[in-house]
């Protein structure tokens, strides 16, 4: 994508449908007299009156324990410097999002238009009664090691500068593990800090905490080394002012073990590299561009340990892996402040977790089988799903142990849950979808690629890495569309009705007529149809001039799908196809089948249909769990329907006796877990919490999903054609392009997992 394009789209996404990327929304209800009365006048005098008998009644009546301020002024915002309160509110929202999507806790961003430090904090003082916690943003130093420094003290709830701990908790743990890897000791090794901000200087700090010693540690600025002998250094530089006799960043990269990067692009050189001791460690974490770039780095030196701050390569240091686990576990024990001691327990339960066995479902999403504890995986993915329920309690506990708790958790494994059902995990596992088809593109042909949607949708996976679109359907409208939206890549475009590819044409109408020449198709016949844009591309799945493709957007499913049964054909073992669709709920993704294609399965049918959602949903990382519905539990109506679930209950049982699933039931008792106890205890379903809902037959699955999409706004991936030789996908009549970017991610990961099984 072209740079005027991507600030397009950067613009777009900002301003549409509603401007910016985070609101407030209501947690009661409000939609009667009584609700209202009790919402405000004159309901709201009694939580008032408690809270005025005791503050710490706020945290039961109000949403401070759980809302947190994002505040900066602008000075010192991400590689855009000093711009300004208002010109970085839109990353102080980002700021808002990423703490709400990886750990549930809801923000409000303010800037301050105010750079004097006591006026700063008489502000920030001033509002905190609002707020369970503070997190400071982008405040340029030194003034921000100052305005912390105070609100620490001067405030009794958390308060961060995430620009200084965030960085450091996450390197120091980076670098932890890497020092143990290259077989060396931390109080030994040599460290140069290239850059002397505020996020140097606090990784430094914690880096003596860890046991590095402040005589092995030279750091330097824009204009080399810092030394004793410099006049008017600030009471930061001097901590870290050397007296070696170095003078220039190449100087201090002779013999050094470790060069931490926390400053701008390219500056160190292959030539330093060289100079560096044994199994060097590269931080190089400036960003966008690193000091020195990843690929470069590995060539000049193949024993080199590296990490940098991006996501396209190994050990990304990224701050998401720490503030929102870190102020969660800090708000959950009503913590005054964030001390040392829950610094470290964010690195060590950072450095712990990167050597534990990887989940599946990590892997996935990374496009491998083998994350493993080594040089090219020393800290945690950011999509791990582990961080919510191991970095918050470590966080918790340190803060328990430093006295600075105020609400300590008495039972750990509850607390586990509790953390673990914060968040509804859709939005991770379209972004995990996302990573796993980057992982290893594939072809993918759009059939319907004039079109205006579509052709957007092929841009985007273009350009995001997703998949290798190919473009099907009237050459000069798609020429026309992608000049409209600038999307200016070289991709292949295929108008099947044109007389270039006439030979093309009549190759694969031979192919088709040869197989189904004994069910009344001419070959003429055959040659009509390859005009025809689905059996055109199926074929070109056939005959593998594609790995993948998608369809439907502009005809019903079932003339979409007809001409993918009469080409492509069934996976060995099925007797019938049918589909399904991922619903990314709030309490996490749930796959409903059959939602397209069997009327009225019978329990046979049923069972196997079963079979191949749970197949997508460990596909997806999900482990299945499966609740076999009904409009009655358990056996207690003899209807022929009812029957019927059972039938496929018993199969299912005996079928695949690993499976945890149960039936009949219904959806009501499938979703409440509670219910699900106290009612039916005996079930395999009872404890646990179903995320494959098998319906009894079409109507109700098809209505279902349809009517989740448009009450409630639930996000749907699919259908997903289940059983099928090969990927190939029908979208919904209309999609949006983001269902038809997720749906070309499904075919692309659907490629990936057909071609290991061949």
């Amino acid at each position: 994508m072209s740079a005027s394009n991507k600030r397009k789209e950067a613009l777009l996404y900002h301003a549409e449908p509603t401007p910016g990327k985070i609101k407030v929304v209501p947690t009661k209800k409000y939609a009667s007299q009584r609700d209202l009365s009790l919402a405000y006048s004159p309901g709201v005098a009694e939580p008032c009156l408690e809270i005025e008998k005791d503050p710490e009644n706020a945290y039961r009546y109000t949403s401070k324990g759980n809302l947190v301020a994002v505040i900066s002024n602008g000075t010192a915002v991400l590689g855009l410097g000093n711009i300004g309160p208002l010109a970085g509110k839109p990353v102080m929202e980002g700021k808002g999002l990423l703490f709400k999507i990886f750990a549930d806790i809801d923000v409000f961003d303010i800037e301050l238009d105010v750079t004097d430090v006591d006026k700063f904090v008489e502000t920030v003082k001033a509002i905190s009664p609002t707020f369970g916690g503070i997190n400071l943003e982008d405040i340029k130093a030194p003034e921000a090691f100052e305005i912390e420094r105070r609100l620490k003290e001067e405030l009794d709830i958390p308060v961060m500068h995430d620009d200084q701990h965030g960085t450091a908790i996450i390197s120091a743990a980076a670098l932890k593990n890497a020092v143990e890897i290259v077989e060396k000791n931390m109080e030994d090794i040599q460290i140069v800090v290239n850059g002397a901000g505020a996020a140097a200087i606090s990784c430094t700090r914690l880096y003596l905490a860890l046991g590095a010693r402040r005589e092995n540690i030279v750091m330097c600025d824009s204009k080399g080394v810092i030394r004793t002998d410099i006049e008017n250094l600030s009471s930061q530089k001097l901590e870290f002012a050397t007296e070696k006799n170095l003078y220039s960043l190449s100087d201090a990269m002779k013999n050094a073990d470790v060069f931490i990067g926390l400053s701008i692009a390219d500056v160190v050189t292959p030539a330093m590299l060289l100079t560096m001791a044994k199994d060097p460690i590269v931080f190089a974490m400036a960003n966008p561009s690193p000091e020195i770039s990843y690929d470069l780095a590995v060539k000049t030196r193949e024993d080199i340990l590296m990490a940098t701050g991006r996501s396209d390569h190994p050990n990304q240091v990224n701050n998401v892996l720490g503030f929102p686990f870190i102020f969660r576990g800090a708000l959950d024990v009503r913590a005054t402040g964030i001390n040392e001691e829950m610094k470290l327990a964010a690195v060590y339960a950072l450095a712990d977790l990167a050597k534990k066995s990887v989940p599946e479902q990590v892997n996935l999403a990374y496009g491998t089988s083998n994350l493993t504890f080594g040089k090219n995986y020393i800290i945690p993915k950011p999509f791990d799903p582990r961080l919510i329920y191991e970095i918050p309690p470590a966080i918790a506990k340190a803060a328990m142990d430093s006295g600075i708790a105020k609400h300590p958790i008495q039972d750990w494994e509850a607390y586990k849950h509790i953390l673990m059902e914060r968040l509804g995990t859709g939005s991770k596992v379209v972004r995990m979808l996302h990573d796993r088809a980057k992982s290893d593109p594939k072809r993918v042909v759009f059939n319907e690629a004039d079109k205006l949607n579509v052709i957007k949708a092929a841009q985007i996976v273009h350009d995001e890495g997703i998949a290798i679109p190919i473009l099907l359907g009237n050459e000069e409208i798609i020429l026309g569309l992608k000049e409209e939206i600038g999307f200016d890549a070289d991709v292949e475009i295929i108008d099947p009705k044109v007389d270039q590819i006439r030979a093309k044409r009549f190759t694969y109408a031979a192919i088709y007529w040869k197989s189904n020449r004994r069910k009344g198709v001419t070959l003429v016949e055959a040659q009509k149809m390859m005009r025809e844009r689905n059996y055109f591309a199926a074929m070109m799945l056939n005959e593998n001039d594609t790995d993948a493709m998608i369809t439907g957007y502009s005809r019903n499913y079932a003339s979409s799908i007809k001409p993918l049964f009469e080409t492509i054909g069934m996976e060995k073992g099925v007797s019938r196809i049918s589909a399904t669709n991922l619903m990314l709920t709030k309490k996490g993704p749930m796959f409903l089948a059959d939602t397209t294609i069997n009327i009225d399965p019978t329990p046979e049918q049923l069972a196997k249909i079963t079979e191949m959602t749970t197949n997508v949903a460990k596909m997806f990382g999900v482990n299945p769990v499966v609740a076999m519905l009904s409009f009655s539990n358990f056996g207690a109506s003899n209807s022929e329907k009812s029957r019927k679930v059972g039938k496929a209950v018993e199969i299912i049982h005996e079928t695949y006796p690993d499976l945890i699933a149960d039936g009949p039931v219904q959806i009501d008792f499938a979703l409440n877990s509670e219910m699900m106890e106290d009612k039916f205890p005996f079930s395999n379903l009872s404890g646990k919490k179903p995320n494959v809902l098998i319906f009894p037959n079409l109507d109700s699955a098809n209505i279902t999903y349809k009517m989740m999409k448009e009450l409630n706004g639930t996000e749907s991936i699919g259908p997903i054609v289940l059983g099928l030789k090969k990927p190939a996908h029908v979208m919904q009549l209309g999609a949006s392009v983001d269902e038809i970017v997720n749906m070309a991610a499904v075919a692309v990961v659907d490629a990936q997992n057909k071609s290991r099984k061949n």
